[in-house]
């Protein structure tokens, strides 16, 4: 796998409470020269990244970052400004509260509300596997699958823990057909990328790939 194929699976991210617009802007330019599959970045930004980028860098934001526990009608909201002022992806928090009660009916429906507030744009669920139980995980998994997201998400980064390959390969086991993974937090190494690609995640939340991968575009991993 090259280099240049990696970064295709990349969500560019810089999502820290003081990112500058100089920091997020540059955060752009490697994404439009290194083909990054977007930029994640925070929602207050998106509306000038997108005036400054136009189409040529697609835009992600999160909602309900990153405790998820906003009400259902808070994140739709937020979702549909997002997109307004032109985000193409949608990276939600599940209601974790919601989780820790067993109320996954109500996860469910949480989830396929704001796909249907999405439409065809890209909606992935963050989980934050580090405060699950495997039962959780599982339930979950069933969740974003009946919810009709298209990417289940391992992490926001910002709890104790990220993505790990024992999650990745529970998500495959039990995610419907039709859901993707994104692998997120923690991931440091271009042989971390890649194995996370071989597992079978289709996206990478990674803000240090395109430093990593700087000048070796071409190079095989």
């Amino acid at each position: 796998m090259k280099g240049s194929e990696i970064l295709a699976h990349v969500d560019h991210t810089l999502l820290r409470p003081t990112a500058t617009w100089k920091e997020i802007k540059a955060l752009g330019e490697e994404a439009r020269r290194y083909r990054t599959a977007s930029v994640c970045i925070p929602a207050g930004y998106v509306a000038r990244f997108h005036d400054a980028f136009g189409g040529s860098v697609p835009i992600c934001t999160v909602v309900g970052f990153p405790l998820g526990y906003d009400t259902t009608e808070t994140k739709i909201s937020a979702a549909r400004q997002a997109i307004a002022d032109g985000a193409v992806e949608i990276d939600a928090v599940v209601n974790l509260t919601d989780v820790k009660n067993g109320d996954f009916t109500k996860v469910t429906a949480e989830i396929a509300t704001l796909k249907d507030a999405v439409e065809e744009r890209i909606l992935k669920i963050i989980v934050e596997t580090c405060y699950l139980t495997e039962k959780e995980k599982i339930a979950l998994c069933q969740c974003v699958t009946e919810g009709d997201a298209d990417f289940i998400k391992t992490s926001t980064g910002f709890g104790p823990a990220g993505a790990t390959h024992e999650d990745i390969a529970l998500f495959r086991r039990h995610i419907g057909s039709g859901v993707r993974i994104k692998a997120a937090g923690g991931i440091r190494t271009i042989a971390d990328m890649k194995r996370y690609l071989d597992e079978g995640c289709d996206r990478l939340g990674c803000s240090a790939a395109v430093s990593l991968l700087h000048g070796r575009t071409a190079e095989d991993f």
